[in-house]
Parts: structure tokens; sequence; C-alpha cells
């Protein structure tokens, strides 16, 4: 497993690398978790519906081809793309979905915050409020896209959507709990929780 470390990149350019990525390997080319964190910009999910962007601004709004609704990105939240072949780790989309939830939950736990997943709507929840996302696309059975984990970032711009979907839901991250965690050391920690939890 290639851990690849890009800092804050443009959310496009990483979509369109990812998308390459997947299109040209084949049976031995490894997997790899991409590291990164985006300048502020809303992204759109294949299905996603155009009246859950409530209030237009001026941060982009970018049309992707992962699944769900729209999010929010922004400087201070960890961003962790998973480009895994999931025949080869033995692995269904459910599977890999909870497998992200799981390794956000534990280490939300290390740094004492009480998280949990919830069956009705993908992704982490801390106090009743989400703190972590995930969105992914499979293509050839390759998976690419992945999570976002609020850290220590502007909340304000999810006021402009109904994030991932869902109206009046609030948002959260460390920051809120008290937690001062630095966006590599944070990168780092949860993309060694994906790795364990990963089949043996």
């Amino acid at each position: 497993m290639f851990i690849r470390n890009l800092g804050l990149q443009d959310y496009t350019a990483v979509w369109q690398q990812m998308q390459q990525f997947t299109v040209s390997r084949d049976s031995e080319t490894g997997d790899e978790i991409w590291l990164t964190e985006h300048p502020p910009v809303f992204t759109q999910g294949l299905n996603g519906k155009p009246w859950h962007l409530l209030k237009p601004c001026d941060i982009p709004v970018v049309q992707t081809d992962r699944g769900g609704q729209i999010t929010y990105h922004g400087p201070g939240q960890v961003v962790i793309y998973t480009l895994f072949d999931l025949p080869r780790l033995g692995l269904n989309i459910r599977q890999l979905v909870s497998l992200l939830e799981h390794a956000m939950i534990e280490t939300l736990a290390r740094y004492e915050i009480q998280a949990v997943a919830r069956p009705d709507a993908p992704g982490v929840y801390a106090d009743g409020k989400k703190i972590g996302s995930i969105g992914l696309r499979i293509k050839r059975n390759c998976s690419y896209h992945g999570l976002s984990l609020n850290n220590y970032m502007d909340l304000a711009p999810f006021e402009n959507i109904n994030p991932c979907g869902y109206p009046g839901l609030k948002m959260t991250q460390l920051s809120d709990f008290g937690a001062t965690v630095d966006q590599q050391e944070l990168s780092q920690q949860l993309a060694h929780a994906i790795i364990k939890a990963l089949p043996a």
C-alpha cells in the first residue's frame, strides 16, 4: 500500500488524476492512499439534486462522479482518497464504506472523541453532528474518491447547502471538542487506521 501525501491541491486536478490512475491500472498495479486538502469548493455527486445548494456564493461548484449529494471541502479538512482494487482486497462497496467509517471512529477515539456511524446516512457523527463524510466511485472494480474528516476549518460554507442532501444537518469538527491536531498527523493516523482495517 503506497501512501501519497499531496498537500493542498486543486480539487478538479486531483479528481482527474484519480480517474487517470483508475482507468490505466491493471491487476499488477498497487493500491494507493492519497492524503490531501483542498481550497474551498463544493462538490456535487452524480445523482446530486441542485436544490441542495441553498445559497449560491463565490465558492465554485464542481459536478463530480462520486456517489452522494453535495458537500464542502476547504482548508483544515483532512481528505483521503482510497484507490483500491476491491476484488483483490476481498471487499465490496458496502464493506469499504463500513471500513472507512470504522477507521474514522477509531482515529477520533485517539483524541477522546466518541463518534458513531448511522445505518441511514453514511458517514461519521459526533454529538449528533456530522464530522466525517464518505463519497466513492467504483470503476472496473476499483475504488476512487474516499472520505473527508473535519479538523479545524471554517464550517460556515456548510450553511449554504444541505450537507450530503440532509436538510438541517449540522456539521462539527475535532476543534469543537477541544482537540488540537496537526493536519499531517491526523492524515497519517487515519491512513494507518484504514490500512489496519483492511482484510488480512
